[in-house]
Parts: C-alpha cells; structure tokens; sequence
C-alpha cells in the first residue's frame, strides 16, 4: 500500500478525426466541451481535450451519443 496521497485524474477525451464524420452532436449536446468549424465539423478534430473539473458527464454525454463513436475516454 502507498503512502503518497490520492490523486484524482484529469478526464481526457479524444476525437478521432478519422471517424468522425460531422453529425454535430457533439457540440450540440454538450457546448460547453465542443464547438462547430465552418464546415459544421468540431474544431477539437483530432485533438486530446482536457475535460474541466465537474464536466465528465457532460463529456460522456457526447461520447455516449456520437454515431461513429469518434470521442473516446484517454484518462486510463
């Protein structure tokens, strides 16, 4: 058993730009996490998003409804 102290992980998400595909759930189910380019994909494409403190369900409520299963959890 350690004795360092606990320490709570950052969320971290992941949206693969390979799958997705622009449905735009995403931003529309949690604006908080995720916004729409020009082209209607989401600007974090591609991209390791740290989720804030207190925001993971709304980031599992993105990756929960997203068709192609683009976002997924990194935090392991």
């Amino acid at each position: 058993m350690s004795n360092e102290p606990y320490e709570e992980k950052t969320m971290r998400i992941h949206l693969d730009e390979s799958l997705c595909s622009g449905h735009g759930r995403c931003y529309t189910l949690s604006p908080e996490l995720f916004e729409a380019d020009a082209e209607g994909f989401p600007v974090q494409r591609g991209q390791d998003v740290d989720v804030p403190e207190g925001m993971e369900s709304t980031a599992r409520r993105a990756m929960d409804n997203c068709p192609e299963g683009a976002i997924r959890d990194t935090s392991a």
